[in-house]
């Protein structure tokens, strides 16, 4: 005996993996679907106005003609609703899941844990690309968005987020692998090049562009509006639709460019795939949100101590789980310090910072 399965029995073996696989992915996905949906009617109805679940669907319901809102506070409560807390929260499960599954993709591309988006200079590329069309385009005041910054904006981002990935990525590369120390070294040089980049433009900036800057920086979903939400939409759903079909190829590249090219991947169709719908998504997530950091790191991580590392659950997964934290997240910035508002970027920072420091002590031959 050989060891070599007849072609049955291998059909049979992998039919059984993969009814296996569906029957452990279908509750884990739904199980972070429900998360998400969860996090959704929180931060739908959470805030200065509370807002229950049954309210919020009874002005859905309203909103469609099937019937009127007859309780007092009903019309105030579908203006909070529907012009302020709806955009925020889509914009916020839209700017959650395109980080997440920007990170996911990123690490698997660069095969180590700690390509995020954020300390790689891929959000600082970004931010430094917006804080430039903020500033340097005499058409677009610092202060209110006109359309023509709604639809610049977000190109120029992911311009900018393409740009710093790309010289990440080339400059940390030896001998066909991307060792964790190079990388991090090339973003902590990217990132502050690019955060040279946005002080300058900070130092030129009149006192109404330098109130946007200070947003870029920290991050914050209060900027969220129906024009904005419409104008960086488009762009968010590149990484939310390509980068999971991606997932198959990203499984093998994981074995190593070599055994990927020699099982069908064309690896550096691959590479450019992930970059550029990752930029896409985080200089989309940037141009409107700022600097978020932390959901492209953590999220992956968890989706991965649940599923296993497979990305056709690990990319999907994290998409769910990414726009729930975020959600969640701005669901405290807007809350616990209520009438004022913490910067989101410093939520996700409280929350990632000691993870990052935890996933130190768990891995850290890994790492070296």
């Amino acid at each position: 005996m050989n060891g070599a399965l007849s072609p049955r029995a291998a059909r049979t073996r992998r039919h059984g993996a993969r009814g296996l696989r569906t029957a452990r992915t279908l509750p884990l996905l739904a199980g972070l679907s429900a998360v998400c949906a969860l996090a959704l009617l929180i931060g739908l109805g959470v805030g200065a106005v509370s807002i229950s679940p049954t309210e919020i669907l009874a002005i859905g319901a309203a909103q469609l003609g099937a019937a009127p809102l007859d309780w007092p506070g009903a019309e105030r409560q579908a203006a909070v609703l529907l012009a302020i807390r709806l955009p925020r929260v889509l914009l916020g499960a839209l700017t959650g899941g395109a980080l997440a599954a920007s990170g996911a993709a990123l690490q698997a591309l660069f095969r180590n844990p700690l390509a995020d988006p954020a300390l790689i200079g891929t959000a600082s590329g970004a931010a430094l690309a917006a804080a430039a069309v903020i500033v340097l385009l005499p058409a677009m005041p610092g202060e209110g968005p006109t359309w023509l910054r709604l639809a610049l904006l977000p190109a120029c981002a992911f311009v900018g987020s393409a740009i710093a990935t790309f010289a990440v990525y080339h400059a940390a590369r030896r001998d066909g692998q991307t060792p964790v120390a190079t990388l991090l070294l090339a973003g902590i040089a990217i990132n502050a090049l690019a955060g040279a980049g946005t002080g300058l433009l900070a130092f030129a900036a009149n006192d109404a562009q330098l109130r946007s800057l200070t947003f870029w920086t920290l991050g914050s979903l209060g900027s969220a509006t129906w024009a904005g939400l419409a104008a960086v939409t488009p762009f968010l759903a590149v990484a939310l639709v390509a980068l999971p079909r991606l997932a198959p190829a990203l499984n093998l590249l994981l074995l190593g460019e070599d055994e990927a090219r020699h099982l069908g991947v064309d690896v550096d169709r691959l590479k450019r795939g992930v970059v550029l719908a990752g930029a896409v998504g985080v200089g989309a997530a940037v141009a409107l949100c700022g600097v978020i950091g932390f959901v492209g790191l953590v999220v992956p991580h968890l989706v991965r101590l649940l599923a296993g590392p497979d990305h056709r659950i690990v990319l999907p997964g994290s998409i769910a789980l990414g726009a729930a934290l975020l959600v969640l997240a701005d669901v405290v910035a807007r809350t616990v310090v209520a009438p004022a508002e913490l910067p989101l970027g410093v939520v996700t920072a409280l929350v990632g910072g000691p993870f990052f420091l935890w996933l130190l002590r768990r891995q850290p031959a890994a790492w070296g």
